[in-house]
């Protein structure tokens, strides 16, 4: 689903001003910009520098004790949505308001703190609101509250230690028959129920509110429900699939809000709340990490594990699918 993985730093494409000046200037003009080639030269140095800026923090992540690993991760997330950003607003950043964080941490209990029970914050301002907007079409409301327990849930990966360690399956396998044309994909007809929803409304929330015009209903047979891939899945689009490093598709037996965002929401919710720990809650981010307390240790591990190779291929996905229109 990913294609190679081969990191987004290996990839030339992006390495020459010249590239990024036509790449950014085919971006503008579909935006219907008058001013596409002037903007497109203004940006094509600040579109490389974000993204060796990314690049260098990922790479000292890799060789980072795990106590600051969430700081290098979380500010070399911000780096690459940055050169994303710049692919769809021309004029960013065009005031302070955007390069704030845009979500905030409340502030933590001394006794009987969990990190799965704690929450983060939405702001009106800031680069959290701006990129949701900007690069998935989705308006964020200040002041929603968001669980950690419920983000790590958005990260396929994790789904096989909260089966562990829950005893509960949180998602269903989706089968893909690549030999039908096209493609097609096959869905449990159990998610119904679990949905609480009819066929008709179904097809409907997954081929017009999920992923768009990218699926259609082919059948129902036996005990799936089978739909064309009409064009590839985009793992950094909207849910409500996950997708997973090794090509494979899952669906959440819960229908809840989270799903339905961009597993790069989760991954920057996460990792900010991370980095705040890391830089301000000292005590407990060591204790957790010497005396593994509670099961949240293992989540976060893996979670770091998992974001430091995912994030770039979800941001590079996004990047190569606007090179190629």
């Amino acid at each position: 689903m990913f294609g190679n993985h081969g990191q987004l730093f290996r990839l030339s494409v992006f390495r020459s001003a010249d590239t990024a000046q036509q790449f950014l200037r085919q971006c503008y003009q579909q935006l219907q910009r008058d001013d596409a080639v002037q903007r497109s030269y203004a940006n094509c140095y600040p579109f490389l520098y974000y993204l060796e800026h990314g690049q260098n923090f990922y790479a000292a992540a890799q060789q980072a004790p795990l106590s600051i690993k969430p700081v290098l991760l979380f500010y070399g997330m911000v780096q690459l949505l940055k050169a994303c950003l710049l692919t769809v607003d021309p004029d960013y950043p065009e005031s302070t308001s955007v390069l704030a964080h845009g979500v905030s941490a409340r502030k933590r209990k001394k006794q009987g703190y969990e990190f799965l029970d704690d929450e983060v914050k939405i702001q009106k301002n800031g680069l959290f609101a701006h990129f949701s907007e900007k690069m998935f079409h989705v308006k964020q409301e200040a002041g929603e509250k968001f669980r950690m327990g419920t983000l790590l849930q958005r990260i396929g990966e994790l789904h096989e230690t909260f089966f562990l360690l829950s005893g509960r399956k949180k998602t269903l396998s989706l089968p893909v028959v690549h030999t039908a044309s096209p493609p097609m994909l096959a869905i449990p007809k159990v998610i119904l129920d679990h949905y609480h929803m009819s066929l008709s409304r179904f097809v409907q929330y997954l081929c017009e509110e999920g992923q768009g015009k990218r699926l259609s209903f082919a059948k129902e047979e036996g005990e799936f429900l089978y739909f064309h891939i009409e064009s590839p899945l985009s793992p950094a689009g909207e849910g409500p699939f996950l997708f997973h490093l090794d090509g494979t598709l899952r669906i959440p037996v819960k229908k809840e809000k989270t799903f339905s965002l961009p597993e790069i929401h989760a991954h920057y919710l996460l990792l900010y709340n991370l980095s705040m720990i890391s830089r301000y809650e000292t005590e407990w981010w060591s204790e957790l990490l010497h005396s593994y307390p509670s099961k949240a240790y293992t989540f976060i591990l893996e979670f770091l594990s998992v974001s430091a190779e995912k994030v770039p291929l979800l941001l590079h996905e996004y990047l190569m699918r606007k090179f190629l229109g």
